[in-house]
């Protein structure tokens, strides 16, 4: 399970900002935030399992994200990494539309993804179990988990409420961010979907940060944008018992890169 809330131009200093939890299995190897090495020209993390990643950024400051869909099945058979999509972004040239466009066709062969996708224009979402498969997203404030877009389970709605106060504050800090992605308190009982889900998992999985041995919240990412290009993008990292291991940071003003 993972989590994001998002901004896009809705707020007075940062055309995008983005909170998001990474939620995988703590045995799946997996490399900081950093930049990739040529001809690769992103910020992002790495999965090492699929040399794919969840989040990204280029030197033009399209930006994207990846969340599974939460389906119960095994991924089909040959099913492409989705974590190779924001690389295969963000390593051409297309736009956010064109991008959708061309991947429609293929979406089949692809397990269950949500995909957001920020270009110099347009802010774009997607999903192989949406109908339509791809939408451009006006200004606004928008929540992903890992059901359709803007669904509202409780852990989302928790953090999105938090996202709207923080962004009334202009001069607000990452560190608020940080404060919601690492709410652990599950939702009530009463409120918690199991979904087909043994109660266990469906309670661990309900927390916005999400606590269990063998899988839960493994980073936690901010990035602020500004609208010349300027940047902070933030990522904290977890071990399997919830104590941050590491941090990277990156800020650029318009135009810089590492």
């Amino acid at each position: 399970m993972c989590l994001l809330v998002l901004a896009w131009q809705a707020h007075p200093r940062y055309r995008l900002v983005v909170a998001a939890n990474r939620d995988e299995f703590h045995a799946r190897p997996a490399a900081p935030l950093a930049k990739w090495p040529p001809p690769a020209d992103m910020l992002a993390g790495r999965d090492l399992q699929a040399q794919g990643t969840w989040l990204g950024l280029d030197r033009a400051r399209r930006f994207g994200i990846v969340t599974n869909f939460r389906e119960l099945q095994r991924p089909q058979p040959g099913a492409r990494s989705r974590g190779g999509l924001i690389p295969r972004y963000l390593g051409g040239s297309d736009d956010a539309a064109a991008f959708f466009a061309a991947l429609e066709p293929e979406a089949a062969h692809y397990s269950g993804f949500n995909l957001l996708l920020t270009d110099a224009r347009e802010l774009w979402y997607g999903s192989n179990r949406a109908a339509p498969f791809a939408r451009a997203l006006p200004p606004g404030i928008y929540g992903l988990s890992n059901e359709l877009l803007d669904t509202p389970w409780p852990k989302l709605t928790r953090v999105r409420a938090g996202f709207e106060a923080w962004l009334q504050t202009p001069a607000a800090a990452p560190a608020g961010l940080f404060s919601l992605l690492a709410d652990r308190t599950p939702a009530p009982q009463a409120q918690t979907d199991t979904g087909g889900l043994p109660p266990e998992w469906a309670r661990a999985l309900s927390a916005p940060f999400v606590l269990h041995p063998r899988y839960g919240t493994r980073c936690a990412s901010v990035l602020l944008l500004g609208a010349a290009g300027e940047l902070r993008l933030i990522e904290q990292r977890f071990d399997a018992v919830g104590q941050e291991t590491g941090r990277s940071e990156f800020t650029l003003g318009p135009g810089e890169w590492p």
